[in-house]
């Protein structure tokens, strides 16, 4: 078997692995765990990702250190983990010491022994999760083979990542929608109203009150009863 064939056959099984975790964080602590043994001489990993509100945070990490060198590029406001969630396609770079693209940034990570790191956009035909974050100890390591292994392994981990969401927003529909239910046939019976005014109740005080209607329907199934402050029925 030649190395490209044992490099695929890798691929294949790292790629089963991480569709078959459950959950988004599992499927997150995965990519990053894996990506130490997949990419040559990556030393740390990080995902960094794109929040509703057009912010960034890092959902998994293998160790503190990623997360200070993350939690530096969000606090000035620029750095390569950005730039690829946000700004172009991926970033590479190959010595700290000599990066200027980012001063606020490569200044402080310098301080903190960055060495040279990749950021790849974690992108799918339908929306950019945000980046994958690799460091290695030795300068120009992505700009070589590591590079282009880090490349096809962060396809296969947008891949796992995607599903993983869509599954864990499916699971929490179904939840949500057992809970308003729930929440439903309380004030149904309490009250003597049908299942539809119920409903148009739980709305209304959502929205009187700015609160997800999960956690309205949640209050209700705990304690039985409508919140204090809610409207009449």
């Amino acid at each position: 078997m030649t190395d490209q064939h044992r490099l695929a056959a890798r691929f294949a099984e790292l790629s089963g692995d991480l569709l078959g975790e459950s959950d988004e964080d599992t499927t997150f602590d995965s990519v990053v765990k894996r990506a130490g043994e997949v990419v040559p001489r990556c030393a740390h990993a990080s995902i960094t990702l794109r929040t509703r509100r057009g912010r960034a945070e890092t959902v998994a990490a293998t160790d503190a250190f990623v997360q200070r060198l993350d939690a530096v590029q969000y606090a000035v406001g620029q750095g390569p983990c950005l730039d690829a969630a946000f700004e172009r396609a991926d970033v590479v770079v190959d010595d700290a010491a000599t990066e200027a693209r980012w001063p606020r940034w490569s200044t402080r990570a310098r301080g903190l022994g960055v060495v040279a790191m990749m950021a790849i956009r974690l992108q799918t035909d339908a929306q950019t999760l945000g980046a994958l974050n690799l460091y290695s100890d030795e300068p120009g390591n992505f700009s070589g083979e590591a590079g282009d292994v880090a490349l096809i392994y962060a396809a296969h981990a947008t891949e796992a990542m995607s599903k993983a969401r869509l599954v864990t927003g499916l699971r929490a529909a179904l939840e949500s929608r057992h809970l308003i239910g729930i929440a439903q046939g309380v004030l149904a019976v309490q009250y003597d109203i049908s299942y539809e005014r119920a409903f148009e109740v739980l709305h209304r005080f959502s929205n009187d009150r700015n609160r997800k209607l999960r956690e309205v329907a949640e209050e209700v199934a705990r304690t039985k009863a409508l919140p204090v402050d809610a409207p009449e029925v």
